[in-house]
Formats: C-alpha cells, structure tokens, sequence
C-alpha cells in the first residue's frame, strides 16, 4: 500500500492544480466583463431589436435578469431597429464590473411606405418568439410582435421574402404572395442550429 502513496499524492497534486488553474481563469473572465443595460420610454422602443456587433441578441424589454447583456471589456457596437423608424446606433466602451446604461431613443423614418388599404394581413405564430423577423430585408419586429388573436403584419400585395432568424437556430427563409385584403396565417418553429465543433 505504501508504493502507491507517491501516485495519490501526484495525483491529488494534479487536480489541485487543475482546479486552481480553472478558478484562475474564471475569475479573469468574471473580472474581465461588464453589463450594459437598455432604457426606453414608448413601447415601440422597449419592442425594438438589438444587435450587438453585428449579432442579434432580442428586444430591448426582454435584456435583464437571465438575458442580461454581459460583454467583454472594450468597446462594442450597438445597433437597434425597429419597423417605421431609423436605425439607433451606438458605440460603447464596457469597463470590467461596471453597469453601462443606453437609453433608447428612435427616431421616425418619414421616408417608410405603409402598406395601403388594400393590405395583406399575415398572422404569424412564430416559436422561440424572441426571433428576428424581418420582410425584404427590412426589419419588422420580434416573433411576439405577429401572433395570437390580436398580433398581425400588414403587407402589401405583391411577391416579399420572409427570413426569420435567431442565435443558435437555423435561419427561417420563405417567399410569400401577398394577395390584396387577404387574411393568412402561418406557423413558423425555427430549428435548433447544431454545435459547432469544439476548437481545436
């Protein structure tokens, strides 16, 4: 029994020392990252879509508590759409453990055409519901924004291009034939992407 003393020991040794690397590191990446918060006044903005250097993340109302926005320290780039209203851009530096705050301020777009009387209504029932939803590339919304009873998008008639798409699901994409004053409803379940390999 005494010659495997020097092996438990070594052993032991080893997975001090991984743990302790592991805790190391952890406590870099914990120090190393800050949050950034939204405000927003109307509900128009509190519904609009945040992309955060270049990834879409969801809506502003929806980034606290368990989806509270944490990155790492350094500057990033926010950019936030919503349907009928310019786009909001800005620039952030995230310091490690520091709360940043933007508030979000839309502007509205007075060049947006609106879909005329003649309108096609499109009731979408979209799962995960957080989902980016855009129409000829043109952003429309969040997938809560298009179903149940009392939620639906205004298209004019003619040929659009539907995408709906969201981080870590496979991207939605159909073309649609919008007829004049028709009532259509659609299910759209977006599919988990798979995972990516681990890095080598």
């Amino acid at each position: 029994m005494l010659m495997y003393a020097p092996g438990r020991r070594l052993l032991l040794s080893t997975l001090v020392l991984i743990l302790t690397t592991q805790m190391i590191a952890f406590a870099r990446q914990s120090a190393g990252t800050g949050e950034v918060r939204f405000t927003a006044d109307d509900q128009d903005e509190r519904d609009a879509g945040v992309w955060i250097d270049g990834k879409y993340i969801g809506y502003v109302k929806e980034l606290k508590g368990d989806r509270k926005v944490l990155l790492p320290a350094g500057e990033h780039d926010i950019l936030i759409k919503q349907a009928g209203y310019k786009d909001f851009t800005k620039k952030v530096t995230v310091d490690p453990d520091q709360i940043q705050t933007v508030a979000v301020v839309l502007e509205e777009n007075t060049k947006m055409t609106y879909p005329g009387n003649d309108a096609a209504e499109l009731r979408i029932d979209i799962q995960p519901k957080r989902a980016a939803v855009f129409v000829d590339d043109s952003y429309m919304g969040h997938g809560g924004d298009f179903g149940g009873h009392f939620h639906s998008m205004l298209v004019s008639p003619g040929k659009h291009h539907l995408r709906v798409t969201l981080n870590g699901y496979k991207t939605y994409e159909k073309d649609i034939d919008a007829v004049a004053s028709s009532k259509s409803r659609m299910q759209i379940v977006l599919e988990k992407a798979p995972s990516s390999p681990p890095a080598n």
